[in-house]
């Protein structure tokens, strides 16, 4: 493989911010001048992206791949289930198989992530869940299988409005083999209301306990993005919807754009980006 730069971000649970960190850090590595894909090795996700021949991926990395300034591309979700009304629809490579097979996903996934370091320089990898269901651990292919496989340094990502997220981090780490958690290479605090000096102490509480350097305490800020998938109970941000917000005289291109440099330059504001860099510069 080329000597790609690749950072992944996982997460202590599902909807704590890894897709929308995602985006963010693609946006901002491409500004830096990276040219930069997002990947997923497995997404479940009722949200489809069609491509002009009929493929299919993951929206949240078809955005991803559009705030990185990059076309989307199958290779960036190799593996999509989608669920419906009769049941689970297989997507690999863009396309329908009959039946999930684990062992020819993480094969799939493994392809697909070599043709992309063939490709950019950056890779900003996204996990799915969280990086510690050990009853799923046996056929992992999307958290820390894939980190192992690419050597990969690991950011781990907890969403402070949940509550219990320093037992979340704590446990999250805990739980991982050692050869995982010698991969995490640093924590982002996600979605905190107020002032992120005011958690100072807690900072420094974290990095004791954890051992893990915390490179940002993210704030809570409203952004017009569109969701990943249909959650149970949400309302659910579609493309229809975020119709609704564009200004009149600017196109929903351009919105899009202005809202990824949003959410670009909040991470520039509150993120140690010198050492996420770093980090991702000198891989696992």
């Amino acid at each position: 493989m080329k000597q790609t730069k690749t950072l992944m971000l996982q997460g202590t649970a599902s909807g704590v911010g890894k897709s929308t960190l995602s985006i963010g850090i693609c946006r901002l590595l491409h500004r830096k001048g990276f040219r930069v894909a997002p990947f997923k090795a497995q997404n479940l996700s009722d949200n489809a992206h069609i491509l002009p021949d009929g493929r299919k991926m993951a929206r949240s990395q078809a955005i991803a791949a559009a705030a990185s300034g990059v076309s989307p591309d199958p290779d960036m979700n190799p593996a999509l289930l989608s669920p419906g009304r009769d049941g689970c629809e297989v997507i690999v490579n863009g396309r329908p198989v009959p039946r999930f097979e684990r062992d020819a996903c993480r094969e799939a996934a493994h392809r697909a992530y070599e043709r992309l370091c063939g490709r950019f320089d950056a890779v900003v990898a996204e996990g799915a869940g969280s990086a510690a269901e050990l009853n799923l651990r046996g056929g992992d292919i999307v958290n820390m299988d894939f980190a192992l496989y690419a050597q990969c340094p690991v950011i781990l990502v907890s969403d402070i409005r949940r509550g219990g997220v320093f037992a979340a981090l704590y446990g999250t780490l805990a739980l991982l083999r050692p050869e995982e958690r010698a991969l995490v290479r640093g924590i982002i605090v996600n979605d905190f209301c107020g002032d992120p000096a005011s958690f100072a102490e807690g900072r420094r509480i974290l990095e004791t306990v954890c051992e893990v350097p915390v490179l940002g305490i993210i704030p809570h800020f409203n952004l017009h993005l569109e969701d990943e998938d249909s959650l149970p109970g949400a309302a659910t941000v579609t493309r229809e919807k975020l119709a609704s917000f564009v200004p009149e005289g600017m196109s929903f291109e351009e919105f899009q754009e202005q809202q990824w440099d949003a959410l670009a330059d909040e991470l520039e504001a509150n993120l140690d980006v010198p050492a996420l860099l770093r980090i991702m510069e000198a891989g696992a």
